[in-house]
């Protein structure tokens, strides 16, 4: 399902955010966990909160950031997520969006709600897949021009590829091309890759290729964003908790900052309250991530 999506802060900061954009000093400009829960239930839509989906537990999110966001959730934020959810869910269901001019119309709405708040960053759509390229590149077109035009010039828009978004078919499935085009007139698009680092690249195993693997599937998309100028953000990324998969987390994030003139941070897959058991999960205080990676990834959060 396309599903358009929007964040504050680079969704949930872990520790902070240094920023420092693309100056090569071995900083980045976003780190954090992607919360999830507001998506859950695609089968009973609309749903119901706390039944079919749920929204962050802010204390979790005051434990994961004991010194950056302990200020009270936003009611009037949350409540257009809200809002945005539920419409989208109604209306889309699973369908592949096509009417261009409907998506940026989409995005002009949710962009005016947002526009004076410069802490929300814009994500275009989340994972867009079995699409033609061209199609992609202009609905992306579309929501950047939509965004700027509804007076939300301050704000970055992260903007995604199609086959998942993967850094490591970002060349290959010919994202670098039909992408690179893409224009703001605010200069802060921000290109948003994932990656995952079992077999197939889908983020279903606990187990990682090699210890190596996290570098080898960045290194294309990097020498794409040096080539073209470009930022990047490795929106998701997640490894399961053995020593093999926590090497090669670390290599990859290292990759990043010792490229953080392009790559601008990255963002772990995930955190949220209904994630139980979940293997990647950094839902504090008991998640399996958040116990057995947190003190192994600490320096690259606070880099």
């Amino acid at each position: 399902m396309l599903f358009p999506a929007f964040t504050a802060a680079a969704v949930v900061s872990l520790a902070h955010a240094a920023a420092c954009e693309g100056d090569g000093t071995g900083e980045f400009l976003f780190t954090g966990s992607n919360e999830s829960g507001g998506e859950f239930g695609e089968t009973k839509l609309p749903g119901v909160l706390g039944t079919d989906y749920i929204w962050p537990d802010t204390s979790a999110i005051n434990r994961a950031v004991p010194d950056e966001l302990t200020g009270s959730i936003n009611e009037t934020y949350f409540s257009g997520l809200e809002e945005v959810v539920k419409h989208i869910t109604d209306q889309y269901y699973d369908n592949i969006i096509t009417n261009v001019d409907g998506f940026g119309s989409f995005w002009t709405t949710i962009a005016k709600r947002f526009a004076d708040n410069e802490l929300v960053i814009f994500d275009t759509n989340n994972e867009y897949h079995d699409m033609e390229n061209s199609l992609v590149a202009q609905l992306n077109q579309a929501a950047i021009d939509a965004i700027r035009a509804a007076g939300a010039t301050s704000q970055y828009i992260f903007v995604e590829g199609n086959s998942y978004t993967g850094a490591w078919t970002w060349v290959s499935s010919g994202n670098g091309d039909a992408l690179k085009d893409l224009t703001d007139p605010q200069n802060k698009i921000v290109y948003e890759m994932h990656q995952y680092l079992d077999t197939d690249g889908s983020g279903t195993s606990e187990d990682c290729v090699s210890t190596t693997i996290g570098v080898e599937r960045l290194e294309a998309a990097t020498a794409w964003l040096k080539a073209n100028g470009k930022l990047g953000i490795l929106g998701e990324t997640a490894g399961g908790a053995n020593d093999q998969c926590i090497t090669a987390i670390r290599g990859e994030l290292q990759h990043l900052l010792d490229n953080s003139d392009v790559w601008t941070g990255w963002l772990w897959w995930a955190a949220g309250p209904w994630w139980g058991d979940y293997m990647y999960s950094m839902e504090p205080p008991s998640g399996t991530a958040y116990v057995k990676y947190l003190s192994e990834i600490q320096e690259f959060i606070e880099a």
